[in-house]
């Protein structure tokens, strides 16, 4: 079943085997924003302050599926931004924690409040600030920009960039290795 992960020509799969079964067993998708939701680029407007995000709308999608299927999503991200709170409530994410300087230890917060442990968790950020709360996961995801000190220590460096439905192909993942994938695809066909 692994080689009916991805329609792009190059398979991450093949160089990352383990990712499938790392996938299988996801119960948190743990998400940084800046070059992870987003293609890592910052507008700063005239008065100074950040003035726009792009997000892809293919990740939201992937969220809300993951979510449908009992595996909720949470942002973790060291910036303060109204478009992320704006982006979030749309997609219903609950836990959302921005300026965080010890992404670690807002990780071990959010999964105490599930119930769960690192372990439990996908976590998919893209340089070196993520990497402490990278460290312990179940399942360390990079996408495909990101720098190649966190590549190097991912489980898995997804085929897309950042921004451009990196997020979704780890959803995909996580839903074809819990056997949740084709059920979806079948509702959406009807």
């Amino acid at each position: 079943m692994p080689n009916a992960f991805n329609t792009h020509n190059t398979n991450p799969l093949a160089q990352y085997p383990q990712a499938w079964e790392r996938a299988a067993k996801v119960k948190l998708l743990v998400l940084d924003v800046d070059g992870v939701l987003t293609n890592g680029q910052v507008w700063i407007g005239a008065d100074g302050k950040e003035s726009l995000k792009a997000f892809d709308i293919q990740d939201g999608l992937g969220i809300k599926l993951l979510e449908q299927c009992g595996i909720p999503t949470a942002i973790i991200t060291g910036r303060n931004s109204k478009m992320v709170i704006a982006r979030c409530e749309e997609l219903g994410i609950k836990h959302v924690h921005m300026g965080v300087i010890n992404k670690a230890k807002a990780l071990d917060q959010v999964v105490q409040s599930l119930g769960l442990s690192t372990s439990d968790c996908a976590v998919m950020g893209d340089d070196w600030p993520d990497l402490q709360m990278m460290k312990n996961a179940g399942m360390r995801i990079c996408p495909a920009q990101g720098h190649v000190a966190v590549k190097e220590f991912a489980h898995l460096v997804t085929s897309n960039t950042g921004g451009s439905s990196a997020v979704r192909e780890v959803c995909d993942l996580i839903l074809k290795a819990q056997s949740r994938y084709e059920e979806l695809l079948n509702q959406a066909r009807k």
